[in-house]
């Protein structure tokens, strides 16, 4: 339930009504709208009389919220969210790129690739440290030691960092690394979701493969319940009967997430496509739908990459990338 207030509320009577929610129980929630403020109550309202609240003077309209998500609703929270990754803002207009190999390879490879990836344009660098596989036989990742030469090589940088978590017992582990990535295949790894809600670290929450809008959008309420605010949602697609791609682009969630969210949204080109020559096209597709933001996969020699090399940019094709899906964005503020 929400109570939008009248302009310049009287602050004794608000501080009235406040006491008289919280004392049933309800959790509040203020937020500020355009021209409005907002409370939004959390808990069981059933016994919240409406029409005598209705009839109090500072107050203009009630409201109930019938989706599952409350926090995570835009209804609670008109405004845009400004999550920060480091000191990298995503949403509220900010248009971030994050980029990086698909994995740590070695010490020097990472600290090799944030300078390219910064020059490129990029403002966060991201590479895998755990990596989920279908074989056991494959290469799965450097684990811990790959998180320390991935925060190492961003602070030389002088760039942001991001990296999968896969496991709770790791999760100490990210206390040096600025984003956490929870992957589709942890969307709804509800202990993970709830020990991450407990943090302000922030959470780039991805969708899982055969989820819908809603679900991923329940996800982030876990996070958001917990207390932890700085959430970005990223789509990599989801999947599809048609195998030429490894998923199927469903770029209409980014504008549609906008309308029922106030989370930052972001799509992951490379990542939906597992193709080098469709990231591209994908990329400006996503900044034209109004993304507040995209996760490529770079890295300088794809040929040879341990992981994820048939999706991945060189730097100089991400540079470009990155100068081209700015100019959009901004047509599209225009």
């Amino acid at each position: 339930m929400i109570l939008i207030l009248k302009d310049h509320p009287d602050p004794n009577q608000l501080e009235n009504l406040e006491n008289w929610l919280t004392s049933m129980g309800l959790t509040l929630h203020e937020s500020q709208g355009e021209n409005h403020l907002i409370l939004g109550l959390v808990g069981d309202t059933s016994a919240v009389d409406i029409d005598l609240v209705k009839a109090l003077d500072i107050v203009q309209d009630v409201r109930r919220i019938q989706e599952p998500y409350k926090k995570a609703n835009r209804k609670f929270h008109p405004l845009p969210t400004v999550s920060s990754v480091g000191d990298v803002q995503v949403g509220g207009g900010a248009f971030a790129v994050f980029a990086g190999p698909g994995a740590v390879e070695s010490e020097e490879q990472i600290h090799r690739l944030a300078g390219l990836v910064k020059q490129a344009g990029a403002d966060v660098l991201t590479a895998g440290a755990f990596l989920s596989r279908t074989s056991p036989y494959a290469f799965s990742g450097l684990g811990v030691s790959a998180l320390r030469q991935l925060s190492a090589a961003g602070k030389a940088a002088g760039i942001a960092t991001a990296s999968e978590l896969t496991d709770l017992r790791t999760l100490d582990a990210f206390e040096e690394i600025d984003g956490v990535i929870l992957g589709p295949g942890n969307m709804t790894n509800t202990a993970l979701l709830k020990a991450l809600g407990a943090t302000n670290k922030c959470v780039i929450l991805c969708r899982g493969l055969s989820s819908t809008v809603e679900e991923w959008l329940m996800s982030a309420e876990y996070l958001l319940s917990g207390g932890n605010e700085n959430v970005v949602l990223c789509d990599q697609g989801v999947r599809g009967f048609d195998s030429a791609c490894r998923l199927a682009a469903d770029l209409s969630s980014v504008p549609l997430a906008h309308m029922l969210t106030h989370l930052p949204v972001m799509y992951a080109p490379s990542m939906a496509t597992g193709r080098q020559e469709l990231a591209a096209p994908l990329g400006l597709a996503a900044a034209a739908a109004g993304a507040d933001g995209v996760w490529l996969t770079c890295h300088d020699d794809p040929e040879h990459a341990l992981f994820a090399g048939g999706e991945s940019l060189t730097p100089a094709a991400l540079s470009t990338l990155v100068q081209d899906m700015r100019r959009v964005r901004k047509a599209g503020e225009a």
